[in-house]
């Protein structure tokens, strides 16, 4: 008996009357359409006829690729496709001229699958590549004269360029845990002051026992950064909360954004 090709998993087929029951009103009135953990394994065509909504999430599915005809979201500000399987990106996605938040975090993208028309994004605010197989960040991105946020992070990164480093606009940058040779700095890499506002708060209460001593840990490294960097002249306080946690993987969706207009 002839062995067939191996098949990959099937997916959930999304019906365009699926696709309508997902939109969403999001906070600031825009048209959502939220298809996230829907276990997608190929992008669904008929969402092409909804191609007017102001957010796309696709995330927590299984998508290897995102066709060309992402180009048809013109009015596309908010992109979410974290945690998919995607080896590469359209080079259309430079069209998406609206767009100020791209997470595409946790995937299998390598610096050669990068678009370099990724710069043309020039209203782009939030930028999450955290968690993929990047080996250097093109200096194209410095581009980005937006960029406000930028996840680097669980990458296989050894530098950081100065244009990206040195964007006018960026408050935060996370590069944690990637082989940067000790012959560099980490100061040189990540600012340090920018290190810090990559932390996130949580409640003690909603952390688990393996979550809560990795943040107390990350908590003791802060106090020690904190005796090296001078302290301003009104200290911040934060009473009953912890910070740390950009270490945790599972925890996928600190980059959604919360109250801010681009």
């Amino acid at each position: 008996m002839a062995k067939g090709k191996a098949k990959g998993p099937k997916g959930k087929k999304i019906t365009l009357k699926i696709a309508k029951n997902s939109i969403r009103i999001s906070y600031d009135g825009g048209r959502r359409l939220d298809l996230s953990k829907m276990g997608i394994t190929t992008f669904p065509k008929c969402i092409l006829k909804l191609a007017d909504v102001d957010e796309l999430d696709l995330s927590r599915n299984m998508l290897k690729k995102i066709p060309n005809s992402i180009e048809k979201f013109q009015k596309l500000r908010w992109l979410d496709l974290h945690s998919n399987q995607l080896e590469e990106l359209p080079k259309t996605i430079g069209t998406l001229q609206n767009l100020f938040y791209l997470n595409i975090c946790n995937n299998k993208l390598t610096t050669k699958s990068l678009p370099e028309e990724l710069n043309l994004l020039k209203n782009l605010r939030f930028l999450n590549l955290g968690l993929n197989c990047l080996e250097c960040i093109p200096t194209s991105l410095g581009a980005l004269q937006e960029l406000k946020e930028l996840g680097l992070f669980d990458n296989l990164l050894t530098t950081i360029p100065n244009s990206v480093r040195k964007l006018p606009k960026l408050k935060k940058l996370n590069a944690e845990r990637n082989p940067f040779p000790d012959s560099i700095k980490k100061e040189e890499c990540v600012d340090p002051i920018k290190r810090i506002e990559t932390l996130y708060l949580v409640q003690e209460k909603d952390l688990c026992c393996s979550c809560l001593k990795t943040c107390q840990d990350e908590k003791d490294k802060m106090n020690k950064l904190k005796n090296i960097i001078p302290s301003p002249s009104k200290e911040l306080s934060f009473p009953l909360l912890l910070t740390p946690n950009s270490t945790a993987k599972d925890n996928q969706e600190q980059w959604r954004l919360k109250g801010e207009d681009p």
